[in-house]
């Protein structure tokens, strides 16, 4: 049966609150990101770092307050639980995207495109925090996100519906989760204010990402580790990779096809239903 909000008896089923959760997360990293759009760059640098830990926290909050054993035993599985990583899944993972980039290159010289994009860039394209700080914020940014991800919010969603659209969800809202950034100095969201098409294919992009990232976290027996390890290589070869703005829409549809791929070698994951109502249940059996 399922119970009331608050803290359950560890003999009862967990009722996951993904409305709860997204509002929260959202509103405690936005009380930090939207005053970040009026201060200057090195303050506002501060406050998304601040911002940027919101997930992760609310996710362990929910976690460690469920009064669930069941659900704190799957976090930290999915924290220390390495020996079940899939990692040949994770390096088949890092590769595809490796291969995303390229095929997208390869795809932009058609349309005039320069195949100096082959490079890596000098510089991060978000300022005020020096070359150091940038790579800190890429890595940090890789990890923490993922914490707050993976550690409640995909199962949150996914407890009540296939996979398949748990991706779409999950896609849709981490995308707009990032709708601030685009209004802060410095950011490299506020630096596809050039051109509304760039601002848009951002947003739109994280959709069809959503279903691969889903699918690693997946293959990889669920863990947390293999995601951030998938997520950092993205934010690299996204930063440092030469790649115009064109480009990245081109890579946006490359992605896209690559999603529907995994999506049809992979139906029985991405459409089975028999976590839905039981996902901790099913995973370790009753308590």
């Amino acid at each position: 049966m399922m119970v009331n909000e608050g803290i359950k008896s560890s003999s009862a089923p967990y009722k996951y609150r993904p409305v709860l959760f997204f509002a929260l997360a959202y509103l405690f990293t936005w009380i930090f990101w939207i005053p970040a759009i009026f201060v200057p760059e090195n303050l506002g640098a501060a406050l998304m770092l601040v911002g940027l830990l919101a997930p992760a926290v609310v996710s362990t909050v929910f976690v460690l307050a469920s009064g669930s054993d069941m659900l704190k035993k799957d976090l930290k599985i999915k924290f220390v639980g390495l020996s079940k990583v899939k990692w040949l899944n994770v390096l088949l993972a890092i590769l595809q995207f490796a291969g995303i980039v390229v095929c997208s290159i390869l795809l932009s010289l058609i349309f005039g495109q320069s195949k100096d994009q082959f490079s890596f860039t000098k510089d991060f394209s978000f300022t005020g925090v020096g070359v150091a700080g940038a790579l800190l914020t890429v890595t940090v940014a890789s990890i923490i996100e993922e914490v707050g991800w993976k550690g409640y919010c995909e199962d949150s969603i996914g407890a009540y519906m296939n996979w398949f659209w748990e991706s779409m969800i999950f896609g849709a809202l981490w995308s707009l989760w990032h709708l601030p950034l685009i209004f802060i100095q410095g950011t490299y969201q506020a630096g596809l204010m050039v051109n509304p098409l760039y601002v848009v294919n951002f947003f739109i992009s994280g959709i069809p990402l959503g279903f691969i990232i889903t699918w690693v976290y997946l293959v990889s027996d669920r863990s947390i580790l293999a995601c951030m390890i998938y997520h950092l290589f993205v934010n690299f070869m996204q930063e440092k990779i030469a790649m115009t703005p064109e480009t990245k829409c081109v890579e946006t549809i490359v992605v896209t096809i690559v999603a529907a791929v995994i999506v049809i070698m992979n139906k029985d994951m991405f459409f089975e239903t028999r976590h839905i109502g039981k996902l901790l249940e099913t995973r370790y059996g009753e308590s």
